[in-house]
């Protein structure tokens, strides 16, 4: 089979000049020839592998393009990359590998198109089209790669358990590529998974985390996380998200199982968003609750202070995963903590204080906040779920209308400290944060407007009341 069209590019006929002239044999391979067989759209970087050196095709390539592009060369992986038009190309010559037990790092020679296609983790990604006028275009797949996209199937090119355990972050892709493309690994390569979970211990945290993303974003993540709960890999790397799992019945009392419910939650919000630390906080906004759940003989399965609890545990299950630790925690923190509050405004008639004290704690995330307890309704009674989502638009609409009125989100107090000073010749002191609490009170509770005339009156008045006196 030809498919010159895949290589309409000019920077393929670049490619295969260079090749030819240095009698080196070229291929375009892996995810670039997947995702043009799937019409997946075109991907922005291409890997070519050369039967010789990679590094003096690239510098071939780099010499015959316009502006020469620099070629950054990675002598250890004997590979070279340049960037060319927003297109990124990686040249490696083509390897065989051989591993050792205790790192993915492998001892690289160089090999043939064979060896080089042997190593690869999928046969969706072996499939290699030629770039050398002799054969241009001609698609290379040794283990029937085509068919497997057809079937919709994810296999390995050798014994899974080898491809596994040479390299376990192989594992991790499997399912990715599984929740990705919605494709099925097939059984024995899932056996193999579960056999060798141990290995993902080898693998470094933030590349087991750049995986976990990629199935975060993919638009039904559920998918992903059934199959990692599935081969035992979760309890390695999410464990908080294992624990939520079974359901437990005490004097004929259930609760629901936490683990499905949260695949749920986090399936509505992807439909809704692609952030991807407001799906995270999809994920981790009910963990809190399996270190607090309780069984009391009267009011039945509790878990009191589950947001409380799984906002703290979000710290250092970032810690552990070397997450980012800045504002991006803060906010997956902020969400869980405050998971539960628009549930209690929905059930209850909704006073204005309450929705400004939601506004003025949730700031700019308010909405956020919002979609998160949406996705969260997985009741599969109609009735009650048609109930919690009129409730959810009447608090929006009372969020609009409190917001428009009272200017509460990212609420700065209309008098400052420096003023409280100024006016009771004051040097910092406990009173001027009593006043100031007391002057937000009053405007979230509504007894004051959002105003300076109306703040500055206020102030008079409590500084008054706790015996201060006035410059003047």
């Amino acid at each position: 089979m030809n498919h010159q069209e895949a290589l309409e590019n000019p920077i393929f006929k670049i490619v295969s000049a260079a090749a030819d002239e240095l009698g080196v044999t070229a291929y375009v391979i892996g995810g670039y020839v997947r995702d043009y067989l799937l019409q997946r759209g075109i991907p922005k970087d291409i890997d070519i592998v050369a039967i010789g050196s990679g590094i003096e095709l690239a510098k071939a390539v780099a010499d015959k393009l316009k502006g020469k592009p620099q070629v950054s060369i990675f002598k250890n992986f004997g590979t070279a990359m340049l960037k060319h038009e927003g297109i990124e190309l990686e040249f490696v010559g083509a390897r065989k590998e051989s591993y050792q037990r205790n790192s993915r790092k492998p001892i690289v020679e160089n090999g043939t198109l064979q060896d080089d296609q042997d190593r690869r983790d999928f046969t969706i990604n072996a499939l290699a089209l030629s770039l050398n006028a002799s054969d241009f275009g001609k698609l290379l797949d040794p283990f029937n790669g085509v068919a497997d996209l057809q079937e919709q199937i994810i296999r390995t090119p050798l014994e899974p358990g080898i491809t596994y355990s040479d390299d376990p972050l192989r594992m991790m892709r499997a399912i990715r590529f599984a929740t990705q493309l919605n494709f099925t690994i097939e059984l024995k390569s899932l056996q193999a998974i579960t056999s060798h979970k141990e290995r993902i211990k080898i693998i470094s945290k933030e590349r087991i985390v750049d995986e976990l993303n990629k199935i975060m974003a993919s638009p039904k993540p559920s998918k992903g996380f059934a199959l990692l709960n599935k081969t035992e890999l979760l309890s390695y790397i999410l464990p908080e998200l294992t624990a939520l799992q079974g359901i437990e019945e005490k004097e004929g009392q259930r609760h629901k199982d936490n683990f499905w419910h949260t695949l749920e939650v986090v399936d509505n919000i992807s439909k809704e968003t692609d952030n991807l630390w407001l799906r995270w906080a999809a994920l981790l906004h009910d963990i809190g609750k399996a270190p607090t759940k309780k069984f009391h003989k009267k009011i039945g399965w509790t878990f009191h202070g589950h947001e409380f609890v799984g906002s703290k545990m979000v710290y250092k299950l970032f810690k552990r995963l070397r997450m980012p630790l800045n504002d991006k925690m803060k906010y997956v923190q902020k969400m869980v903590l405050m998971s539960s509050r628009p549930q209690i405004l929905s059930e209850d008639f909704v006073t204005d204080s309450a929705v400004r004290r939601l506004v003025f704690e949730a700031g700019d995330h308010v909405d956020d906040l919002m979609t998160l307890c949406e996705a969260d309704i997985t009741t599969k009674n109609s009735k009650k779920q048609k109930k919690y989502k009129n409730n959810f638009k009447l608090v929006r609409q009372k969020i609009k209308e409190v917001e428009e009125r009272d200017h509460i989100r990212n609420f700065q107090p209309p008098v400052s400290g420096e003023e409280i000073m100024d006016t009771f010749n004051l040097k910092p002191s406990r009173e001027i944060g009593l006043i100031k609490d007391a002057i937000k009170e009053a405007i979230l509770e509504g007894e004051i407007p959002n105003e300076y005339e109306a703040a500055k009156n206020f102030m008079l008045q409590k500084g008054k009341a706790l015996g201060l006196t006035t410059k003047n």
